[in-house]
Parts: C-alpha cells; sequence; structure tokens
C-alpha cells in the first residue's frame, strides 16, 4: 500500500507566518492555485479513497484535487494540532522559539496547546486503521503539524526529540510506503 499527503492550500494566515492551529481559515487565491497544480500531478493517479480533515483549508484543497470524484472520508483525527496560545499568533508574539513550541517531541511546560505525542498518538491510530484495509493508493489532505506526526510514523523520531528537520510544504505531495 502506498500513503500519499498532501497539506491544504496556502492560507492568509500562512501568508503571514501566523499559526492557524484550531481557527478554521479557507485557503486564499495562491492555495486555490497551488491545489490546481496539485492536481495535475494527482490526477493521473488511481486513488481507493481520501482521507481529509473536516477544517475548510483541507476540504477546499480536497475538493479541487479531487477531479476523479475518489470517495472522501473526513476524519477528526486529521484536524490540525490545537496550539492554544499560539492560535492566530507567531512565535515571536510570545517569545518562543520554534523548537520550544513546534519542533518538539517530548513534553513542554506551555499551556493550552496539543502535545505533539498526544497529536501524534490519534494521527499514527488512523494510520494504523488504514493499514488494516485492502487499499492500494490512499491519499491524505491535512495539515503541518499531522503530516509531521505522518511523517514521523514511518521515520524514527530523532532522539533529541527535534523535529525541525521535516516540513511539508503547502501542496506538495510525499509518498510511504506499507509493506
Amino acid at each position: 500500500m502506498k500513503i500519499y499527503t498532501i497539506r491544504h492550500g496556502y492560507t492568509n494566515m500562512n501568508k503571514k507566518h501566523l499559526y492557524n492551529g484550531q481557527i478554521d481559515e479557507d485557503i486564499n487565491e495562491e492555495g486555490i492555485k497551488g491545489a490546481e497544480e496539485a492536481r495535475e500531478q494527482l490526477k493521473d493517479m488511481k486513488f481507493d479513497i481520501i482521507y481529509c480533515s473536516p477544517m475548510i483549508r483541507a476540504k477546499h484543497t480536497c475538493e479541487i484535487i479531487n477531479v476523479n470524484d475518489i470517495p472522501v472520508i473526513f476524519d477528526n483525527r486529521l484536524k490540525e494540532r490545537t496550539l492554544g496560545i499560539l492560535d492566530g499568533k507567531s512565535l515571536k508574539e510570545e517569545g518562543l522559539t520554534k523548537k520550544e513550541f513546534y519542533d518538539y517531541f517530548y513534553k513542554t511546560n506551555i499551556e493550552n496547546f496539543e502535545e505533539l505525542p498526544t497529536l501524534f498518538e490519534r494521527v499514527h491510530s488512523l494510520i494504523d486503521e488504514i493499514k488494516q484495509k485492502k487499499y492500494d493508493k490512499v491519499l491524505i489532505v491535512a495539515h503541518g503539524g499531522v503530516l509531521s506526526a505522518i511523517h514521523y510514523y514511518f521515520n524514527e523520531i530523532p532522539k533529541d526529540g527535534d523535529l525541525s528537520s521535516f516540513k511539508q510544504a503547502n501542496c506538495e505531495v510525499l509518498e510511504y510506503e506499507i509493506k
């Protein structure tokens, strides 16, 4: 089985370097264009199913790329991480480094956000479920934090917990294989 992932199209908050988290923002014109370009890359692939975050930026991206009317399952496990104090803000505003907040796997002391182990657990439960199906090709449309969890499902988490070496760009498609 092959699992393909795509991050939602660009949003206004992405443009301003603000974290969306649970803010349910739609993609902008640049995001629509990126999704249309991704559609060209994906249109001849024969996906069995698409799993998609129910958040509007992922749903809109999915609508654009799904030209072959592939069945879509919206799954809450693919929602972006709750970022608490960072929802709608930048790291700079809160005086945090990226590693302190976003790219450090192990427990931090920042309040009101979903710890990465919790995010990874919910996303990994979905991948474990998908593995039990008889699909050949699956497409997942989701968010940066969720896609990081998928990446580290297939790749070892660094011993120091620093996850900053991985980032999936908006509308970038990556491929993973389950053997």
